[in-house]
């Protein structure tokens, strides 16, 4: 498969409706980030869970996946299961956020989720990071809505049963759910590995992106128009 090289990050932008949409997502890719790319500052927002205890677990969840990444962490009120009925809300909260930071890459809900909160802020992200590269994050449940993937950022073996562990360490309320185990986490990297030839890995959907055919000066590949 073609590497394509996202050059200098700088910053990245990770938002989820809900306290640990965004670790379940890309929390793998968090974790090599964070060995990779320790300068690279994380803004993350979350829609709702302001000053509950969901708020402690996930901010507790960003600093240990990011490691000694610099991280900025925003969480809101909007309610759970109920983000569509105040979509104005919504909107000014991701207007407001986007002003805050330049990221190279933004990772968000992908479009076709089922569950209402994640599709509308899948929907409304590419209006406010309209010259970004936007990557579409899955998140298995129920509604089995999983994406046929077109990017693949492959994982370690290590890094994908770390991601497992600081879920369950992180995340004590929801512990109890028939599927909050390191089955589904393992088995769909796993899967996701197989897809792209690699121990796991998590996958994503490209909103929008250019591309320059040809080497870049480095003789890897170039995702073009990206900020850096």
């Amino acid at each position: 498969m073609i590497d394509l090289q996202t050059g200098d990050l700088g910053e990245i932008a990770v938002l989820g409706a809900h306290c640990d949409d965004i670790a379940i997502a890309v929390g793998g890719t968090l974790l090599t980030l964070a060995k990779t790319h320790p300068d690279t500052r994380v803004h993350a927002l979350v829609l709702g869970g302001r000053g509950t205890p969901r708020e402690d677990e996930e901010r507790s969840a960003l600093e240990a996946l990011c490691g000694p990444m610099p991280l900025e962490v925003t969480v809101g009120d909007i309610p759970d299961g109920m983000a569509p009925a105040h979509w104005g809300a919504v909107k000014e909260t991701v207007r407001a956020f986007a002003r805050t930071c330049s990221p190279a890459v933004v990772f968000a809900p992908q479009r076709h989720d089922a569950h209402q909160d994640h599709r509308l802020l899948a929907e409304i992200v590419p209006t406010e990071f309209r010259d970004h590269l936007v990557l579409g994050y899955e998140i298995p449940k129920w509604e089995g809505d999983l994406p046929s993937p077109t990017m693949f950022h492959p994982l370690d073996t290590a890094v994908a049963q770390e991601k497992s562990r600081l879920l369950h360490e992180h995340y004590p309320s929801q512990v109890g759910r028939d599927w909050f185990d390191g089955e589904t986490f393992l088995g769909l990297s796993r899967l996701r590995g197989v897809m792209c030839r690699a121990p796991h890995a998590e996958a994503f959907v490209v909103e929008k992106a250019h591309i320059a055919f040809g080497a870049a000066p480095t003789a890897s590949r170039t995702i073009e128009g990206v900020p850096s």
